[in-house]
């Protein structure tokens, strides 16, 4: 009897899966495997919200097997050590698995394909099942990667993506491969209490009903997707993280809507793969300066008291504060306050982009190292940015995203009494007033502008 083994690592998923459709069409039974790979926690911050997502996302994985006749196997340990040993107990002939683009990921695809060629055995890696298309589907004609999104998008659209698979409808798991019992969300310890519910059963459940919502779905996102108070972006960033939905899949549905909408969705899932993209054409760029514009940040250390208060949300300004209040009660923000809190950061306190970075990796549950880093250099100008020295105005994005106050009042409860945009400037209120409400001061005057922040500090 021929065996295969499915390794599943972002792609935690039974619908439009590559590697799970080889191995049952190539092999009589099939091993789906995930592995506790201790390397995973010892190469970024330690994630609560992500371990408790991804005990759910593995619950509802070994559910969708077991309606199918298989289960998942779970081993703990390094991953090298583990796959070769579930390859020599149940005497498979090879070894599925996705495409990474970090550096992380291609070193751990070079050592097991290593390890199970000296065994024998073959390992098989599968592109476009994280992405869309995978990182080099498109390149320049002077370069191995787009290092500016629009020209990139052009491409990407022109392609077009893969067919979408249907989840197999029998996989057929050999008797007696042993199992370490799946992780537990109530095992998991300070998570944030707004944190959702992982899993492609959700994920799809979401996709379906976003999709059909005639109000706040995907037709009206081109309006409403950078409506702060509103509730009409997709949520989706999670799933798409642990890949319990294919990307691939959404663009295919998506284009079938035909919307306004509809397209500037698509849009921002090629903001994905492009992220994807750089990093895997650049895997330095996880920790260094995509481009190096000779900043002198201050450090996490110099600039302590600043940081504490943008992470504790008590910045005195509003609409900074909100979104990080969500940050961390969600453990997931609204994309343009994840922008606007980045940018405050980074461009108004003149913090090293590197330390907001860690911040959101350990709150975000979609915190992945493309988009979370990337992004961050983005803001900062140190990434693909073509206006490296663009710099948001807190109290303008507020006004302008939140006009009449609704999301600062949702997360900042002490100024729920201010009416309107009087909420993003209550230091403008008469000082009998603003005695009244339990809420600091700004931590700078935005009028004194960047240039004369960075020389107060001694930065030039």
């Amino acid at each position: 009897m021929s065996i295969s083994v499915v390794l599943f690592t972002s792609d935690l998923r039974v619908h439009d899966h590559p590697p799970l459709r080889a191995a049952v069409t190539g092999a009589d039974a099939v091993v789906p495997l995930f592995v506790l790979d201790r390397a995973v926690a010892d190469a970024g911050p330690a994630s609560p919200n992500r371990d408790a997502f991804l005990a759910d996302c593995l619950a509802d994985l070994d559910g969708q097997l077991r309606d199918r006749g298989g289960r998942l196997v779970v081993r703990a340990g390094g991953l090298v050590d583990q796959v070769r040993s579930v390859v020599e107990e149940t005497d498979a002939d090879e070894v599925h698995m996705a495409a990474g683009v970090s550096r992380f990921a291609h070193e751990r695809e070079q050592a097991l394909r290593k390890a199970l060629e000296s065994d024998g055995r073959r390992l098989y890696v599968h592109d476009a099942v994280i992405t869309a298309l995978e990182p080099g589907a498109v390149t320049p004609a002077n370069s191995d990667h787009f290092a500016v999104f629009t020209p990139y998008f052009r491409r990407w659209s022109a392609q077009g993506v893969r067919g979408v698979l249907a989840a197999p409808r029998t996989v057929r798991v050999p008797d007696g491969v042993r199992s370490h019992a799946l992780p537990a969300r109530d095992d998991v310890h300070g998570l944030s209490p707004g944190l959702a519910r992982g899993g492609e059963s959700v994920g799809r459940a979401r996709w379906k009903a976003w999709l059909s919502d005639a109000t706040d779905g995907i037709d009206a996102y081109g309006d409403r997707h950078d409506d702060l108070a509103g509730d009409a972006t997709s949520k989706l960033s999670p799933h798409l993280h642990f890949g319990t939905l294919s990307c691939a899949e959404l663009v295919r549905d998506a284009r079938h809507r035909a919307s306004r909408g509809a397209e500037d969705f698509v849009r921002q899932l090629c903001w994905r793969d492009f992220h994807h993209q750089v990093l895997a054409a650049r895997p330095a760029a996880s920790t260094a300066d995509y481009r190096t514009r000779g900043d002198r940040w201050r450090s996490e250390a110099s600039a302590r008291e600043d940081v504490d208060a943008w992470r504790e949300g008590r910045t005195g300004y509003p609409v900074v504060d909100a979104a990080m209040r969500q940050l961390a009660h969600e453990g997931w923000m609204h994309n343009r306050g994840r922008l606007l809190t980045a940018a405050f950061l980074a461009k108004t306190l003149y913090v090293d982009w590197r330390v907001g970075a860690r911040h959101f990796r350990r709150l975000l549950v979609d915190g992945d190292v493309a988009n979370n880093q990337l992004n961050w250099q983005w803001v900062a100008g140190t990434g693909t940015d073509s206006r490296p020295n663009r710099v948001l105005n807190p109290v303008r994005q507020g006004r302008r995203y939140d006009p009449d106050g609704t999301y600062v009042r949702r997360w900042v409860p002490e100024l729920g009494d201010l009416r309107g945009a009087a909420v993003h400037e209550p230091w403008k209120l008469p000082a009998r007033e603003r005695a009244g409400y339990d809420y600091p001061e700004p931590l700078l005057e935005l009028a004194d502008g960047l240039s004369r922040f960075k020389r107060a500090r001694g930065i030039d």
